[in-house]
């Protein structure tokens, strides 16, 4: 990797993890590899999510880069059985499943199990999805998930007010 991002890379991860989104704190990623680049279409993560989501990720991706920021899928579709075990992890980190919520849904709400969802980064990344993403029906919605997107929106519309946390979402 690169030097110029493992420090980045290793904080996102770190802060993921901490958030209970997948990554492992040792740099890894949900499919057990970095992205080869923007949006990796190779990975499993990224190749099962909703056509209408990746279409405007892509597009995304690539007007990002125009500005000079790189924008990376680090979580998308996740498996039942793999938000199961961040959610079991969650509830152990949090003590009740009640506050697990606020940070890890459960397999049966999740939208990562539907590929629905997209967790991206680097930081600037993110940040700059969050300013830029109702261009492309992109919306951030849950206020303590920086990283977190769907589409919510119309390309050009208004994203809806956030959510403070998952556990608003039933």
């Amino acid at each position: 990797m690169p030097p110029h991002l493992a420090r980045p890379l290793t904080a996102l991860a770190l802060l993921v993890t901490l958030a209970g989104c997948g990554i492992p704190a040792d740099g890894g990623f949900a499919d057990d590899r970095p992205p080869s680049g923007p949006i990796d279409t190779d990975r499993r993560t990224v190749s099962k999510l909703d056509h209408d989501l990746l279409a405007a990720l892509q597009d995304a991706a690539r007007d990002a880069q125009d500005d000079g920021i790189e924008l990376v899928v680090t979580s998308g579709w996740r498996s039942k059985a793999h938000q199961r075990r961040l959610f079991a992890q969650a509830v152990t980190r949090y003590g009740s499943e009640a506050e697990a919520r606020r940070y890890v849904a459960s397999p049966r709400t999740s939208a990562h199990v539907t590929g629905d969802a997209v967790d991206v980064g680097p930081t600037d990344g993110a940040y700059w999805l969050g300013r830029h993403g109702s261009d492309y029906g992109l919306c951030q919605v849950f206020a303590n998930e920086i990283w977190h997107f769907e589409l919510a929106t119309k390309p050009g519309g208004h994203c809806p007010e956030m959510l403070q946390d998952g556990s608003s979402r039933r």
